[in-house]
């Protein structure tokens, strides 16, 4: 739909005037992306992962430039290409406001944005103690920039001590090409190098360095938020960092094609239902580099064609249970994604010319040779807005629907609706919610282990269900979230209740059916 001339109009001189206040330099639009290659990973999937491709190129040498382009755009899901080069800090990042950004001093603020790019340029970009911090945010790149020394205590602070942090509702992130670093553990006021928490899904880490560091970064805050995951690890180098390498709390992560040396405490710490693929990584000169450690709240693991230099395992323990020295795997984990997976041998050699900021963004062939990338597309279809995520697997569950006899119960029930119409084998009948949100229940006499939830919208309501949790109901755990109806997996939990909630919709929800199977 075009927008009539006046107020197209009013849209160029707006940024225009933005741009002559903050000295952002526009090229001419369209421009291709400067970002090269494509998203690699649990980023293709979901929609996929395109930034600002296909959008205007904007030019910044400061951290107030960079929130001034985001705050320039027509809406906040204009796509945008952000060039970055010089060094961003804090006497040169303050707030801009505007209709299309939500922006904030001393901290790169992605928020409640969509389809941008972020891309180092020239002689590079360094984020000097400032963050990157994601919140409600989706389809963004960021690639070939350093951030370093991002503290959360002393002086200066920024992005809660996280040199990239995501959090809050955030989708599909490819970050690629980066040096993450920093120069110390929590006692000296640093905390996590890639952090992802409160429903955050769908995210690639390629190519990068994290350094230096007391914690390598983390997939959700808690043992009981558990509604992060679907991340993918590939072709980074961990060096000098304490423990976090990474810790995943429920959800599922891939992780290959890795080098990591000197993990000092602690590496890949799967735990509270996390199940991790872990495949054709290099550990040299490390400690304990996978397993569940400091709680009983176990996590499992795929592993394979891993090699071990110099590792040591520490013995098992109540809250300690390392998968060495044998690394066996505990569970299966599949890959939806095509990818092609270097040997274990040659990865030092392959991680040392291609990860990092500044190295040409090379990539490998899968065969242990580097190379350099072709450009991205010039002008693609942009990324959804609000992509519907969809599952490790989209064929339906199959089994036996435990929902069929059991127990029904919920929220907000519209008159002439029943919960138990979620549970009869029907697909013509079917419960509403009286408004826009709403849960209902399936509970058992006694625990039952349930691993997928699918659940069925009633003809002519096909759509209709946007946002959606499914809660422990015993515990009021989050077990997953996401977009749209269908099909629903998450690590295998015995309860008596499990609550799916709407928390947004379009139009009146209408559910046919509430399926569950043990998997």
């Amino acid at each position: 739909m075009r927008r009539p001339v006046a107020r197209r109009l009013q849209a160029a001189v707006a940024t225009l005037a933005l741009a002559a206040a903050t000295g952002v330099v526009l090229t001419s639009a369209p421009a291709a992306s400067a970002a090269t290659g494509s998203a690699t990973g649990y980023a293709t999937q979901n929609g996929g992962t395109t930034g600002g491709a296909g959008g205007q190129t904007v030019r910044a040498t400061t951290g107030t430039q960079i929130h001034a382009a985001l705050c320039g755009r027509a809406s906040s899901s204009t796509p945008i290409v952000i060039e970055v080069e010089g060094t961003i800090n804090h006497g040169n990042t303050t707030k801009v406001s505007g209709s299309s950004c939500n922006t904030a001093a001393g901290v790169i603020e992605i928020k409640q944005v969509s389809n941008v790019t972020i891309v180092g340029v020239g002689n590079g970009a360094v984020f000097d103690q400032l963050g990157i911090h994601l919140r409600e945010a989706r389809n963004i790149i960021i690639q070939n920039v350093t951030v370093r020394n991002v503290k959360k205590s002393g002086s200066p602070t920024s992005n809660g001590g996280d040199a990239i942090g995501m959090e809050k509702d955030v989708r599909n992130v490819w970050v690629d090409h980066t040096t993450l670093e920093a120069s110390g553990g929590e006692s000296e006021g640093y905390d996590g190098l890639f952090d992802m928490k409160d429903n955050t899904q769908y995210v690639t880490l390629s190519y990068s360095i994290l350094r230096n560091s007391g914690r390598g970064g983390l997939v959700g805050s808690s043992e009981t938020e558990l509604s992060n995951g679907f991340i993918t690890y590939h072709h980074n180098l961990y060096e000098n960092i304490d423990s976090r390498a990474p810790l995943l709390r429920g959800g599922i992560a891939h992780i290959y094609n890795n080098h990591y040396v000197r993990l000092n405490d602690s590496g890949i710490n799967s735990r509270a239902g996390a199940r991790a693929k872990v495949e054709n990584n290099y550990f040299k000169n490390s400690k304990d580099v996978l397993g569940t450690f400091y709680t009983d709240a176990a996590g499992y693991w795929q592993a394979s064609g891993n090699t071990l230099d110099n590792v040591t395992w520490s013995s098992p323990g109540s809250k300690t249970n390392p998968a060495g020295p044998d690394m066996k795997s505990t569970t299966t984990v599949a890959i939806p994604y095509t990818y092609r997976a270097d040997t274990a041998g040659c990865v030092p050699d392959v991680v040392s010319r291609t990860a990092g900021a500044n190295k040409g963004n090379r990539v490998s062939d899968g065969n242990c040779s580097p190379q350099t990338p072709t450009p991205g597309p010039t002008d693609p279809t942009p990324g959804p807005t609000d992509p519907t995520p969809g599952p490790t697997d989209p064929t339906p569950p199959t089994g036996t629907n435990l929902s069929i006899g059991a127990g029904s119960d919920g929220s907000s029930k519209a008159a002439g609706t029943s919960y138990g119409d979620l549970r009869d084998g029907s697909l013509t009948t079917y419960w509403s919610p009286a408004g826009a949100t709403g849960s209902a229940s399936i509970k058992w006499a006694s625990a039952t282990a349930v691993s997928s939830v699918h659940i069925r919208e009633a003809a002519g309501a096909t759509g209709n269900v946007k946002t959606w949790r499914l809660l422990n109901g015993d515990t009021g755990a989050v077990l997953t979230s996401g977009n749209g109806a269908g099909a629903m997996t998450f690590p295998r939990t015995s309860l008596r209740k499990i609550t799916f909630e709407i928390t947004s919709s379009s139009g009146t929800p209408r559910i046919a059916e509430y399926e569950t199977y043990a998997g």
